[in-house]
């Protein structure tokens, strides 16, 4: 009988195949966890969440879920609402504050990402599964994991058990005008004053009217700031075709044209050039859009008053109110005028954006308390 060749061709094909298929099932398998995870504390996760299903499991009486993107990590991590709310204020507000303050921090934080949702806004996200990022282009947001780093030991018990009064005490309250969230904006320190949302934004918004804000310069380290520019950098930042002329100390090519209801610069003249106040503030990276400024020893000095844009709520400002014993309640109303609170789980039935078509993800992990 003659001896038949194996078909080795054959079996190594079978071979390569069988190793290619066990490769592309645990990729398909196993990326998404390594892409989104879930966070301890979130409670059990729906099998598939995208972003349109995270406002549609609310119906079943089930929190909506945050995709958030962790920029430094270039991960996404999927919380709960109110576990987003509480890593919103952790980052926002130091832990030192009153409860109060803190809890007026919660409904806001929980009034910007709801209005996300609903308005299906994924703007300034850089990647489809997200909702928001973890940074200033959005809320800031830390994880447990690095607040038990910025804390330490010692502290962590204690500022977790404050933080998670502020959430649970204030859970589902939002802030809205005329029954929709509201754009709940806030900074760290005024000038004495909020700003008006037009004299910032060019958009003007009913509730967020300026009011006064005495607390700030009381309380605040950010308050007041001095920095030094020499006239080559001045000149520079702000694009000028040439140096500001100084005689004697007159600084008179430097000229306000308006000033805000908050007392900001509105527009000034710098050279001849038109220039608003938020603008020189960007250009030189100045805490706050009402500055003064003065040439002394060779040298620009452009002292600031206040810290932030200055639209909405003070945070430095919500801690004063809160140490003259005002509610949280009494708070966000005084600095988001003629709004009411209103629950998140209301607004969340059955209304489902249609803006966004995000691609679902599977979680591989359940979140568990603590």
């Amino acid at each position: 009988m003659k001896y038949k060749q194996p078909n080795r061709p054959q079996k190594s094909w079978i071979r390569w195949f069988a190793v290619w298929l066990a490769s592309f099932t645990a990729v398909v398998v196993l990326m998404p966890a390594l892409l989104v995870r879930t966070v301890p504390g979130s409670g059990p996760v729906p099998d598939a969440v995208n972003i349109k299903d995270s406002m549609e499991v609310s119906r079943q009486g089930e929190p909506p879920w945050i995709p958030v993107y962790l920029a430094k990590e270039k991960r996404t991590e999927l919380v709960s609402l109110e576990q987003y709310v509480r890593g919103v204020v952790a980052a926002e507000m130091p832990m030192e504050f009153e409860l109060e303050a803190l809890k007026a921090q919660a409904m806001a934080a929980r009034t910007y990402i709801l209005r996300r949702l609903l308005d299906g806004d994924q703007s300034s996200v850089p990647v489809p599964e997200a909702m928001v990022t973890d940074t200033t282009a959005h809320q800031v947001y830390v994880t447990d994991q690095e607040l038990k780093q910025r804390w330490g030991e010692e502290n962590y018990v204690s500022y977790m058990e404050k933080l998670n009064r502020a959430v649970t005490e204030t859970k589902d309250i939002i802030l809205t005008y005329q029954g929709q969230p509201i754009e709940a904006s806030f900074f760290s320190t005024s000038n004495g004053y909020t700003e008006n949302s037009e004299d910032y934004w060019n958009v003007a918004l009913p509730y967020l009217r300026s009011v006064a804000s005495p607390w700030d310069a009381k309380l605040s380290p950010r308050y007041k700031e001095t920095i030094t520019l020499t006239g080559k950098e001045l000149q520079r930042m702000l694009g000028l075709s040439s140096a500001i002329p100084v005689t004697s100390g007159n600084t008179s090519s430097i000229k306000v044209i308006e000033r805000s209801a908050g007392n900001r610069i509105k527009k000034l003249s710098i050279n001849g050039k038109l220039f608003t106040g938020r603008e020189v503030r960007e250009k030189l990276g100045l805490n706050s859009s009402q500055f003064q400024w003065k040439y002394t020893n060779g040298k620009w000095e452009i002292t600031t008053f206040g810290y932030g844009h200055g639209v909405g709520m003070s945070q430095w400002g919500a801690n004063g109110m809160a140490k003259e014993s005002r509610k949280a309640e009494e708070i966000v109303k005084y600095y988001y005028t003629g709004i009411e609170l209103g629950k998140a789980s209301n607004l969340l039935k059955g209304k489902v954006s249609n803006k966004i078509g995000f691609p679902a993800y599977k979680s591989r992990e359940s979140g568990k308390n603590g």
